[in-house]
């Protein structure tokens, strides 16, 4: 769930990146900065923290990521710090990456398994995917033991579950209203 704020900026930046012709290589780069923000608070924190400069805070970005990000994407973090709005940049990345996949003709499915499925099996449930969806697919396992067996597969809003226990909580609802299973 994004804020207004973080909408007005990932679709500023979607609308840029569009102009430049560079909506992939800017994806790229909020996937990579994302992740490295998931992973690790400390450079929120560090662009939050109210005794370091906006100055200080802004040469740090340049110099941690002139190698990794173009200028605008390094200009809208700049703008961030001077707006006092980094908390938001999670989310304006997320906002972005979404426009950009849609862009590009990509969709994010995940398939929860009980235990990690193999690549034949990926990629058939990821080409199955595409076809129904008419879209790239990019298929996440997340490996789940209390699924028993089978596979819940999300993509988007749909979900699709065919796994063991929903099938058992299925029946012990059907027994406990007394129909039949």
């Amino acid at each position: 769930m994004s804020s207004e704020v973080a909408e007005r900026y990932g679709n500023g930046l979607y609308e840029l990146a569009c102009e430049n012709n560079t909506v992939e290589s800017k994806k790229e780069q909020a996937e990579t900065l994302l992740e490295a923000l998931e992973e690790s608070d400390e450079l929120l924190l560090f662009l939050q923290a109210v005794k370091v400069t906006n100055e200080e805070k802004k040469d740090k970005v340049v110099e941690i990521f002139k190698d990794t990000l173009d200028k605008d994407m390094i200009n809208l973090i700049r703008l961030l710090v001077d707006r006092d709005r980094t908390w938001y940049l999670k989310d304006i990345l997320r906002v972005y990456i979404g426009l950009a996949d849609e862009k590009l003709g990509i969709q994010k499915a995940e398939v929860f398994s009980a235990r990690k499925l193999s690549e034949e099996d990926l990629q058939r449930i990821k080409d199955a995917l595409g076809r129904k969806e008419n879209k790239k697919i990019i298929l996440r396992n997340i490996v789940d033991p209390s699924l028993i067996a089978g596979i819940k597969v999300k993509v988007g809003n749909n979900v699709t579950d065919i796994t063991m226990k929903t099938q058992i909580e299925n029946l012990r609802q059907a027994l406990l209203k007394g129909g039949n299973a």
